[in-house]
């Protein structure tokens, strides 16, 4: 007999940063979405995040499609603030 799985409960809202995370797991969708706009797909990111099956893999990826504007919104002030500090670390250095 084949067990179903209920898509709905393979991603959850991590209760600590709000943002939507595989559940079962301390994996962000948006390191899965980073991972895929550098261009890898489920293939590549199974290999390099070996805890993770396809299905969560693409329960993320579809999470990910369905609130794109969201994720990329985080993705970007993520790496906005990821600037910053490299730029104080690079300024403090030349003090």
């Amino acid at each position: 007999m084949t067990t179903l799985t209920d898509i709905g409960k393979l991603i959850t809202k991590d209760p600590y940063s709000n943002r939507p995370v595989i559940t079962g797991t301390r994996t962000s969708v948006r390191r899965i979405a980073g991972l895929y706009n550098q261009g890898n797909n489920a293939a590549d990111i199974a290999r390099r995040l070996n805890h993770l099956n396809y299905t969560q893999i693409y329960a993320a990826l579809t999470y990910y499609h369905a609130n794109r504007q969201e994720i990329d919104q985080d993705l970007a002030a993520e790496q906005t603030a990821d600037e910053e500090l490299a730029k104080q670390h690079y300024q403090a250095r030349l003090s």
